[in-house]
């Protein structure tokens, strides 16, 4: 993202100010600020879902500001179709790019193994746990082979087990597919444990205000890395700055 501003009619202001962001090819970025800092509307500005009031995105050298194959996300909730069964759901990107049937089921069949889900490709959404039905999503995000994967809070409506052993997989994934993403969330721990860096926004207007490089050596669910010095130095680096920015926001809110 290169010097990317949004205002919305309606705000009665900037949503983002100035923001610039550049993603490494491999590297997983996080986004992290306090509700109403622009996090959402940063990805889904990269996405092309939304367009810019000025500034540009580039993909891979290229402008992209609209949807392209490039670039796929994942939602906090899972907009699977119901009527269709986790093998077509996985497959339906490839297929709206117009790939033939028996190509695109056995690439779907390929990222429904990544995520562990062989044996549920004949059921629907409505037969399959949040969790499983949050892992099609990643399926069907990766089967495009994008460029860049943006992920909005993937995890946020799960159960905190559920959750942490997504981070885990989604972990692996990242790491055996030297996948580039850009990751918004709430929680600073999983923040630390995905990322290769951290990036904190603040609030009024949305933007940058700090960025940590997270050394802390991978596979990271192979030890205890909250029991690391560096991991409880970041956290409370991170925590401080939300912290000034969550107060900020308050007192905005009684004046």
């Amino acid at each position: 993202m290169v010097n990317v501003n949004k205002a919305f009619a309606t705000s009665g202001g900037k949503v983002l100010d100035d923001f610039n962001l550049k993603v490494r090819p491999g590297e997983f970025v996080s986004l992290i600020g306090p509700s109403g800092c622009g996090k959402t509307t940063a990805l889904r500005i990269v996405a092309g879902l939304l367009s810019p009031s000025n500034g540009k995105v580039v993909v891979n050298g290229q402008d992209s500001l609209g949807p392209s194959r490039d670039k796929a996300i994942v939602f906090q909730h899972f907009n699977l179709f119901p009527w269709r069964t986790a093998l077509d759901n996985v497959a339906y990107g490839l297929e709206i790019h117009g790939m033939k049937k028996k190509e695109r089921h056995q690439i779907a069949r390929e990222y429904l193994s990544l995520v562990g889900l062989s044996e549920s490709e004949k059921q629907f959404p409505s037969q399959l746990s949040g969790g499983m039905r949050q892992r099609i999503g990643i399926a069907r995000a990766l089967a495009i082979n994008p460029k860049l994967l943006l992920m909005d809070e993937p995890f946020g409506a799960l159960d905190a087990l559920t959750r942490e052993y997504l981070q885990g997989q989604l972990a692996r994934i990242c790491e055996e597919r030297n996948l580039t993403t850009l990751f918004v969330t709430h929680s600073i721990d999983e923040a630390i444990y995905l990322s290769d860096r951290v990036v904190v926004m603040g609030v009024k207007p949305g933007r940058i205000i700090e960025e940590f490089p997270i050394s802390l050596r991978k596979p990271r669910a192979e030890y205890n890395f909250r029991a690391e010095p560096e991991y409880a130095k970041v956290r409370e680096e991170i925590w401080e700055l939300l912290e000034q920015q969550i107060r900020k926001t308050s007192e905005a809110v009684a004046v």
